[in-house]
């Protein structure tokens, strides 16, 4: 459920309220008991919950370790496999 920001609209009082989307709105201040507008406010930020997510979690083989060179001239000292 999502958190509401409110203010009032007589005596500017500001509070949040805890509901529903299809809940009724808050309407009266907790305060002074007059009419409320609902703000508008940036929401909440993501929560990633666990051990976390890296880069490496979907990826097909190692980064870290490059392919070994299979050029058969490698010991030759091959500059980049032209003789491939």
């Amino acid at each position: 459920m999502p958190t509401y920001d409110y203010e009032c609209t007589k005596c500017g009082h500001t509070f949040e309220a805890f509901h529903g989307m299809n809940d009724k709105a808050v309407e009266k201040c907790p305060k002074c008991g007059k009419k409320v507008k609902r703000l508008i406010s940036s929401g909440a930020g993501i929560i990633f919950k666990g051990t976390g997510f890296y880069a490496t979690d979907y990826r097909k083989g190692s980064r870290t370790n490059p392919p070994k060179n299979t050029c058969p001239k490698a010991k030759e000292g091959c500059g980049g496999c032209e003789h491939a």
